[in-house]
């Protein structure tokens, strides 16, 4: 076990704290490790009636992976990368398959590897800290931890304006788009977790979703609502380019400011979420969990994007990359990686 995760039992509830706050909660290797574990321990336990996850701090509930340990591996082509994704992958998973009731608590920022370990579950809190978005282009990555599953099946096409532009929703925007599926103030969220620490569960979670519905408020009108039919207008069909004409048409300010924003984003990277997220529209979850091993562990070769992305943002802080843009199209991205390398996932 990691300090940097918190694990106990409270009435009839397990508990997991992601505890690395002076890093917004991101996690690596170890984090993964524990909270597999956990709720594997907790999965076959008749007195684990439900999952509670938050993040310790104020600021973040979990803003991501361990990008240095990730780059750093793909240089120096250890392995420990592919290990990180495949776990990392296989815990997402595991969370949208689990048989007893997961509430993520997503009350602060809430991305990359965070989306992970919240959106697959049953019961997403959102509250008045909570940023929540897909930043991955931004770096010349994709939007994995099935992200390529969720963002398609979001309403319109919201899931592919975010895609791209790791546009940023608040509580409001996240109860609009069925991101999060409640609103409870933040001055409120420990009066919430009291309350599900000391209520006698049922194992079908209708107890979990009364107390959930007992602190639900209304978070307030949602900018999408406005915005729904530019990004729709805008965002559709399979070509990168038509979309930036598209935007650079319409002329309004928020869609030059989005075009702004694109074409700020790894060309490549955009192709690649693109292509992903059209493929993943159509596969179910395990099978995009694949694909995002695949495309993440292309990501690591030579030249990519992904290196200079992490150089401008995460090391040097310039935030100036300076893109080379891969000639051609994206598919050999998402062709089979060796036997020994494809992903795999826990059973029983």
């Amino acid at each position: 076990m990691t300090d940097e995760l918190i694990i106990r039992r409270a009435g009839d509830v397990g508990r997991i704290t992601l505890n690395r706050p002076g890093a917004l909660n991101a996690l690596n290797q170890a984090m993964v490790d524990g909270m597999t574990a956990a709720l594997l321990d907790w999965r076959d336990d008749a007195e684990v009636k439900a999952v509670v996850v938050d993040g310790a701090g104020e600021k973040g509930f979990c803003a991501g992976g361990d990008i240095r340990m990730l780059t750093e591996s793909g240089k120096a082509g250890d392995g420990r990368a592919w290990r990180f994704w495949r776990d990392e992958y296989r815990l997402n998973t595991l969370i949208a398959e689990y048989p007893k009731p997961y509430i993520a608590l997503i009350d602060g920022i809430t991305m990359g590897g965070g989306v992970g370990v919240s959106v697959h579950g049953d019961f997403r809190v959102a509250g008045d800290r909570t940023v929540f978005a897909m930043p991955e282009t931004g770096i010349g990555f994709h939007p994995d931890v099935g992200g390529a599953y969720f963002l398609p099946r979001l309403i319109g096409e919201i899931g592919t304006w975010m895609g791209l532009t790791g546009a940023r929703l608040k509580a409001a925007d996240c109860i609009l788009t069925g991101v999060a599926t409640h609103y409870v103030p933040s001055e409120q969220r420990q009066a919430l977790i009291d309350a599900l620490e000391g209520t006698a569960l049922d194992h079908d979670g209708e107890a979990v979703e009364a107390l959930l519905d007992r602190f639900a408020a209304d978070p307030g009108a949602s900018d999408l609502s406005l915005t729904r039919a530019l990004i729709d207008s805008a965002f559709a069909g399979d070509d990168v380019d038509a979309m930036a004409g598209r935007l650079e048409a319409a002329g309004d300010a928020w869609s030059l400011r989005q075009l702004e924003v694109l074409r700020s984003k790894s060309p490549t990277a955009c192709k690649l979420t693109l292509a992903a997220l059209r493929r993943g529209a159509n596969l179910s979850l395990r099978e995009v969990m694949t694909q995002d091993l695949r495309v993440s562990i292309r990501c690591l070769d030579a030249g990519s994007d992904f290196y200079e992305g992490v150089r401008a943002v995460i090391v040097d802080k310039d935030n100036a990359p300076r893109w080379a843009p891969a000639p051609g199209d994206v598919s050999g991205w998402f062709a089979p990686l060796p036997d020994d390398a494809e992903m795999s996932f826990l059973e029983g």
